[in-house]
């Protein structure tokens, strides 16, 4: 199967106004998101795809393969499947321009996770990523958390502390990370739906898919936290985390032990 990832990127984010173009080491954010992506293996291809001709412009002075797409789209999804009814892949690949410490390994576990077949079961609509969830993500409305089955999908995600722990039982909380691998039939259909009710309580996408019967394969990822930019604040935080791990600009060779642990058995 061949995989594309598409890079959404818009100017006129509420919280914070032309974010992907805001600077981060020298470069434009959306730069970062685009350098780390193209390493993954598992990608063919990586386009931006914007409604911005400044975003435009300043992703083709880096070299990027850009698309434009309509102003009027209430999502990223919305513009990612613009984009993909233009090609031929199989799978596509949602990763946000606001995750600028996205590391390779993480967007190929992610679409290794959704191709991953087992006997006697359905294949899975999409997939995405968990890693455990730091202390201060617990009460964080921005910071995503997700309760996964046995199998390894998505049971639900919140902006709220889940699962409630009215007893230690020695489950630890997980974070999840906005990154999506879809087939692309699915999404082509997924963007036609309704918002769902708990999608609109939440302002989450992608409880969506769980309200309309489809499973969401998790993998959880190990030596990687995620830290996207939500808010100006934040860019200190990256930087931070760049200037401490020689690898985080993403060009360099990964150390370590990163890994997937893939099923939560």
């Amino acid at each position: 199967m061949t995989v594309l990832a598409i890079l959404p990127a818009r100017y006129g984010s509420t919280r914070f106004p032309g974010k992907p173009l805001t600077p981060i080491a020298g470069k434009p954010m959306i730069q970062h998101v685009w350098e780390r992506t193209r390493r993954a293996k598992r990608i063919d291809a990586v386009a931006i795809a914007t409604d911005d001709e400044r975003i435009r412009d300043a992703c083709l002075a880096f070299g990027a393969d850009v698309e434009m797409t309509s102003p009027d789209h209430p999502t990223g999804t919305d513009r990612l499947a613009e984009v993909a009814v233009r090609h031929a892949h199989d799978v596509i690949v949602n990763v946000q321009g606001d995750e600028p410490l996205i590391a390779d390994f993480v967007v190929d576990a992610a679409v290794d996770a959704l191709l991953r077949d087992e006997p006697g079961r359905s294949p899975a609509s999409m997939s995405t990523i968990v890693h455990r969830a730091e202390p201060a993500a617990w009460d964080d409305p921005n910071r995503v958390k997700v309760v996964v089955d046995r199998a390894g999908f998505a049971l639900y995600f919140s902006r709220a502390p889940i699962p409630f722990r009215r007893r230690d039982t020695g489950l630890a909380p997980l974070q999840h990370v906005g990154l999506y691998v879809y087939r692309k039939d699915f999404l082509l259909e997924f963007v036609k739906w309704p918002r769902s009710p708990a999608e609109q309580a939440e302002e989450l996408e992608q409880l969506r898919a769980l309200e309309n019967g489809h499973r969401i394969r998790v993998a959880e990822i190990e030596g990687w936290t995620s830290i996207p930019v939500d808010v100006p604040e934040d860019v200190a935080k990256v930087e931070t985390a760049m200037r401490a791990d020689p690898r985080a600009d993403g060009l360099g060779p990964a150390s370590g032990a990163p890994s997937a642990t893939g099923d939560r058995r």
